[in-house]
């Protein structure tokens, strides 16, 4: 029995240290498209169901001297800026795990600051605007600068995410048709969990069978 339970232990062990690394990454930086043409969005802000939780900024529709509606969108799109307070924070924490996250993004400045943090705001990963557009121009009706950005987390960063900080110290940063992909267990995970809690409940059977021989 001690030997199935380091086993298990071990093999359990494998899979943590094969996660631990973490990273944030950009996987896809792609032109965007009108009509929007990426991922089924789970936010598309035109709605109460489709607007995040979220503190700082504000959900606007329509064109303005202060905002731009992103390239592609169709309806109301989150936004930070002058006009709706420098920064805003959208809690997604609510989706535990997430393997990745693509947002549309308007206008592309180089003063527009995208932040992952943690439960307690630490910072996980920082992307400004020149990282996704270079010249980050701010072009309101150019594809190029209107981007379908995915970004990829790995390891501990895809449990220890939970929210989005958006900056923006100039009008504006606008983003629009946010897509959440939770994790997804794999077989081999569930598996090795059933077999973590198999050899649990052997152990503490074996306890109370020692414990009865010895009462």
């Amino acid at each position: 029995m001690r030997q199935c339970i380091l086993t298990v232990a071990g093999a359990a062990a494998l899979v943590m240290g094969s996660t631990a690394n973490a990273a944030i990454v950009i996987g896809s930086n792609l032109p965007g498209t009108n009509p929007y043409s990426g991922p089924t969005p789970t936010f598309n802000f035109d709605t109460v169901a489709g607007t995040p939780s979220f503190t700082g900024g504000a959900v606007v529709s329509g064109t303005s001297t202060s905002h731009a509606q992103p390239f592609g969108s169709t309806g109301s799109y989150f936004s930070v800026g002058l006009d709706d307070g420098v920064t805003g924070v959208i809690d997604l924490s609510s989706f535990g795990d997430i393997s990745s996250i693509s947002l549309l993004w308007g206008s592309i400045d180089a003063y527009n600051t995208l932040q992952f943090l943690d439960s307690a705001n630490n910072v996980l990963e920082t992307f400004g605007g020149s990282a996704i557009r270079n010249p980050a121009d701010g072009n309101q009706t150019d594809p190029n600068t209107n981007r379908l950005v995915t970004f990829l987390l790995t390891g501990t960063d895809v449990s220890a995410f939970a929210k989005l900080r958006l900056s923006s110290n100039s009008n504006a940063f606008e983003i629009d048709d946010l897509a959440i992909n939770p994790v997804v267990p794999e077989p081999a995970t569930w598996a090795l969990m059933v077999l973590g809690f198999f050899g649990v409940g052997m152990v503490l059977r074996r306890r109370r069978d020692v414990l009865r021989q010895v009462a």
